[in-house]
């Protein structure tokens, strides 16, 4: 296991490079920083030039690239073009988009699973077709239509909670935003988790428990639950880093200054150093996501071993 951890962290090296300098390239094309800074004035020549000396925009884009990564390893993400470092940024936004993630990955996985182990037992029956049909319409109803709708029934209408997050954005006030973050993934997860358990229902493996005598309980927790969550980890796994980077619809419609706000702000005034040192912390999220997933899978099914 330790051999496959450190390989798997060596191969992290030339992805996470590739991936950060494809966003740095992305980004700084998408136009001139120094023009957005003044926004619809014209810059003063001199004052231009001083700017893009200090932001080492007057160097080839290759350099740029190496500077900033020089400086990440560093610790210094840069500054944003109101002064203040992106650090401070991240420090704000970080933690409270990972409140709203943290709930939403509860929410799909105790939630999801459970609707889809309960569908997948009842396959074919007016409960697993009701379960499907609601999951679809889900999947179909975009988040701006289902948070608006929440927020002004839960609460405008009937005044169950806050209809917006205060600037702390303690735990209880993210239960909403949270469950308007996971709807879609929730109906994946739960359609994920049916179909495996529906298939791996009549594997062999579960005949034999059932033919031992072994409780009901047992059988689904201990043999068929755990060999079947393998694709709903791998897609847990991956909707970690997707949560905390698309949270923007959702962040925005319950005024969230998270990571998606912060990004929002970012592309909306083409602050490039924003964008690029909090897709980088996102980059390394995925990353970490996908390698405790692979270590998953050896803990759910006890075929599957590292050499």
């Amino acid at each position: 296991m330790g051999r496959y951890v450190i390989r798997r962290l060596l191969q992290m090296v030339p992805v996470f490079v590739g991936t950060t300098l494809l966003i740095f390239l992305m980004v700084y094309a998408l136009g001139d920083p120094v023009a957005a800074l003044f926004g619809d004035k014209a810059p003063d020549p001199a004052t231009a030039a001083r700017i893009r000396e200090d932001l080492h925009l007057d160097e080839p884009l290759w350099k740029q690239y190496l500077l900033y990564m020089g400086a990440i390893f560093q610790g210094d993400f840069g500054t944003a073009f109101n002064g203040q470092p992106v650090l401070e940024l991240m420090a704000s936004a970080f933690p409270v988009t990972l409140r709203l993630t943290i709930i939403a990955i509860a929410i799909e996985i105790v939630v999801g699973i459970t609707l889809g182990v309960v569908s997948g037992l009842k396959r074919g029956r007016p409960l697993d077709t009701g379960l499907l049909v609601l999951t679809l319409i889900v999947i179909s109803v975009p988040t701006f239509v289902s948070g608006y709708l929440l927020q002004y029934l839960l609460g405008v209408k009937w005044g169950w909670v806050r209809p917006s997050v205060s600037p702390d954005a303690p735990f209880d006030e993210l239960i909403l935003p949270g469950v308007v973050l996971a709807l879609v993934s929730l109906a994946y997860v739960t359609r994920l988790s049916r179909t495996s358990i529906a298939e791996n229902v009549r594997a062999d493996y579960v005949r034999t428990a059932v033919a031992k005598g072994l409780p009901r309980r047992r059988i689904i927790t201990r043999h068929l639950l755990r060999n079947s969550l393998i694709p709903v980890i791998t897609f847990i796994g991956a909707d970690v880093g997707a949560l905390m980077g698309g949270a923007i619809v959702t962040e925005r419609i319950f005024n969230i200054h998270g990571v998606g706000y912060q990004l929002y702000q970012g592309i909306l005034r083409n602050n490039s150093p924003t964008v690029v040192g909090f897709v980088t912390i996102l980059v390394i999220v995925f990353l970490l996501a996908n390698l405790l997933v692979d270590l998953l899978y050896a803990v759910l099914d006890p075929r599957i071993r590292y050499a």
